[in-house]
């Protein structure tokens, strides 16, 4: 993710004044992508990060709703699925004649693509009549999302139409409109309209406010056709531990409300990294998101597999930092400007190490549980380019491991999932020069070589053994490059500085190195025991950089907060490697968590730990909802169960027992080779499978 991090600033009254980013942690944001609405918890827009926005655009910057000479005390408001939200206001003395309140105004909200509605209900429950002036008060800045994340003033846009009940704002090609479906008496103040109530006792009154956005360039990517069949199954879980359920249920409604369409194929559907920064096609985040959801069907790895396929690198642009069988980073219109222009980005943008071996991963997990072969013949092609890629330019300077760096003086500095400028550290403190060779990149092109080498030989293509030497040989060379020790013992190093010395800080990157192949059986119980530790394990998820760092912030982006995607990671690793426990342990703190969230998990968090505090502690400017943080409830999911498929071999692996916080347990909506599966856990922690015809489970 692309990402501004300074490393101090002053404290002032507010974002916009000092060019900061907004903060997000108490918004309330509904969505379908790609538009999303994001608000105080009372349902108005407030200023910072609030507002509607559609296709990289803020179409709507206020909305706000009075009532004249009448207190409004907001009681109660939240989200109801991913893309409605109720907010509850009472109107204080309005028709009281006892201490009880009388007057409730109630918003129901509703997203959809390129629009949403607020239904606006006031009841009065009192005794006696209530009589008010209902004031809506609307304006737009028309800013740009880059614009609005690093804090920039936009002056506001004129009311280019106003009449009864309806405002509209436009700049020639984006176009905004704001009606209700009652008449409104228009404010003398442009982007203001008045409803005078009078509301008998019991008597209720409605009207909604529809708002509108029109981009008539397009946008980047629209939602998909709402007739389309859906992009996987829908998981039904009920298992002891309700706030695993929960967490599982928010997901399910939050990526499908992240789903994003290909306009040169629209058929083929994606997950947008999040909302609101990053609405938009990110390699690396699809990937992992389409991984992590490869239990329920295999329909979404394959449509992200053809959309990063169709722009797979075919020539080698500097600018850009396109490469033959590169995988991309981001997709934006515009590009991206950050850092006062020191950091800028073009609009397809390939400044990633990892993206390329995670495609070729995913190619071959979705093959194992049951991408139909023909799926699997058409994309081996894009396979093979992508492998070569791993030897000819991820090995840019042909010492067996893939590094990067940025030679534009304009791109990300670093460019793996830490992808800030600060987050690949010696254990002193010191930045690591480029080029960096990342831990867990080493893991990700080991396993997407032998992943490639089974897909080659599986269809018959030549250059299986080739691949299979190569990893082999990386495997080699990671043990004697990366390994280094304290006084707690061996760990690796998070990378490889360009004079080849390992940069030995401890970071949870090495948890994304466990059940990939890389690592021995008494390699990965080292880095278990090491995750969970008490500078590690925050009891609510993994810090990405040990609490003893000497640099360590539990706020700080990279160095020191808790990423769930990366603890979801580690736990499914830790389960592969057969370290059931260590994956138990770290699964109960995030589903801990995300009860914290509301079920709904941030982007990433901060790293203070469960001695400090009762409750998850918000990173301020997260995203939320994140399509990772969301799949990590299926990918938590699947590691308890110990689940795992092999189609080709026609069998799937459950555990033999599953974790007793989590039983008895059971979870229907799983897919294997298209067909339907379920599975039942009872107390005892015996599992029983109900597997699709031709299917043999195993139990470990």
């Amino acid at each position: 993710m692309t990402v501004k991090t300074p490393e101090a600033t002053e404290a002032t009254n507010t974002a916009a004044e000092a060019g900061l980013q907004p903060f997000l942690h108490d918004a309330i944001v509904t969505m379908r992508a790609p538009s999303f609405v994001v608000s105080r918890p009372d349902g108005r827009f407030g200023g910072g990060a609030d507002g509607f926005f559609h296709g990289e655009r803020r179409a709507l910057s206020r909305l706000d709703i009075t009532a004249d000479g009448v207190p409004m005390a907001w009681v109660v408001g939240g989200l109801e699925g991913a893309d409605r939200a109720v907010f509850r206001t009472i109107l204080r003395g309005a028709a009281e004649t006892t201490p009880d309140p009388a007057v409730v105004l109630t918003r129901h909200r509703h997203t959809e693509a390129g629009c949403f509605t607020d239904r606006i209900e006031v009841v009065n429950s009192g005794r006696i009549p209530a009589e008010f002036r209902l004031t809506v008060t609307a304006g737009t800045d028309l800013a740009t999302t880059e614009q609005v994340k690093s804090g920039t003033h936009v002056a506001d846009a004129e009311v280019t139409a106003g009449g009864s009940g309806a405002l509209a704002w436009s700049d020639g090609t984006y176009t905004v409109c704001l009606a209700g479906t009652r008449p409104a008496i228009a404010g003398t103040t442009p982007g203001v309209l008045h409803y005078d109530l009078v509301l008998a006792p019991g008597e209720r009154w409605e009207t909604e406010l529809v708002c509108t956005a029109e981009d008539a360039q397009g946008v980047p990517f629209p939602a998909p056709d709402a007739a389309a069949p859906a992009a996987w199954s829908r998981p039904e879980l009920r298992s002891a531990d309700r706030s695993l359920d929960r967490w599982l249920t928010q997901a399910d409604a939050d990526l499908d409300g992240l789903l994003l369409a290909d306009p040169e194929h629209p058929a083929d559907r994606f997950l947008a990294a999040g909302a609101p920064w990053f609405a938009t096609l990110f390699g690396r985040d699809s990937l992992w998101a389409a991984r992590m959801l490869l239990p329920l069907g295999t329909d979404l790895a394959a449509s992200t597999l053809r959309v990063l396929a169709r722009r797979q690198g075919r020539i080698d642009d500097p600018r850009t930092q396109e490469q033959p069988g590169k995988i991309l980073h981001e997709v934006r219109r515009g590009g991206l400007r950050l850092d006062g222009g020191e950091i800028d980005l073009p609009p397809v943008y390939y400044g990633t190490i990892d993206a390329t071996p995670l495609w070729l991963t995913l190619l071959h997990d979705a093959w194992r549980w049951g991408l139909p072969a023909e799926d699997v013949e058409a994309l081996l092609p894009h396979a093979e380019a992508a492998l070569a890629w791993l030897r000819d330019f991820g090995d840019a300077d042909g010492d067996g491991f893939l590094e990067y760096v940025d030679t534009t003086g304009k791109g990300l500095a670093n460019q793996g999932w830490k992808d800030s400028g600060d987050s690949v550290r010696f254990r002193d403190g010191g930045f690591a020069e480029a080029p960096v060779a990342l831990c867990e990149v080493q893991a990700y092109a080991y396993e997407a070589a032998r992943g490639g080498a089974a897909l080659l030989r599986a269809f018959g293509r030549g250059g299986a053994d080739e691949w299979e030497e190569w990893a082999e040989r990386l495997k080699s060379r990671f043990r004697s490059a990366f390994w280094v020790e304290d006084a707690r013992g061996a760990y690796p190093a998070i990378a490889l500085d360009g004079a080849k010395r390992p940069v030995d800080s401890a970071t949870s990157n090495i948890g994304h190195l466990l059940g990939t192949g890389l690592l021995d059986r008494a390699e990965s119980e080292l880095i278990a025991k090491r995750l969970t530790g008490p500078d590690f394990d925050s009891g609510f998820g993994l810090r990405t950089i040990t609490s003893d760092f000497p640099r360590y912030n539990p706020t700080g982006y990279h160095l020191g907060s808790v990423w769930p995607h990366d603890t979801a990671i580690a736990v499914q690793g830790l389960a592969r490697a057969g370290l059931g426990e260590a994956a138990g342990r770290l699964a109960t703190g995030l589903i801990h968590a995300a009860d914290g969230f509301d079920s709904r998990l941030p982007e990433l968090f901060a790293g203070y730990g469960t001695d400090e505090s009762r409750h998850p502690v918000p990173y301020p400017a997260s995203c939320r909802p994140q399509a990772w943080a969301a799949a990590s409830a299926i990918h938590v999911t699947g590691a308890l169960l110990g689940l795992s498929a092999n189609v080709p071999d026609g069998t799937v692996t459950v555990a033999a027992e599953v974790h007793p916080d989590f039983r008895p347990l059971r979870l229907s909506g799983l897919r294997v080779a298209g067909e339907p599966m379920e599975i039942d856990v009872a107390a005892d922690g015996t599992p029983t499978v109900t597997a699709p015809s031709g299917i043999t489970v195993r139990t470990v």
